[in-house]
């Protein structure tokens, strides 16, 4: 699987997103300014989108523009591409 060759940047980046959530829940309990708490969810939202692009492009790589996969491989490496961005986009 190529996810393993980005295993631990893909890693930190989770930990850190798991961080800024940790944030905005330490902020909800501490009842901080409602200004305060949405820039740390936009964050959040800033972060889950970088991860979420970096393993599309991975998969557009690897699933559906590889010179080496036969038409069929590069046809399922699109489906699952086009049901996983809808699910998102939902």
């Amino acid at each position: 699987m190529h996810t393993i060759r980005e295993k631990q940047k893909l890693l930190n980046r989770v930990r850190r997103i798991r961080g800024q959530m940790e944030a905005v829940e330490r902020a909800l309990e501490e009842e901080k300014e409602c200004a305060d708490i949405m820039q740390r969810i936009a964050g959040v939202r800033g972060a889950l989108n970088g991860l979420m692009a970096e393993v599309l492009e991975d998969h557009i790589h690897e699933h559906v523009a590889a010179e080496a996969l036969a038409a069929e491989q590069r046809s399922e490496g699109a489906v699952e591409l086009i049901d996983i961005v809808r699910a998102y986009l939902k």
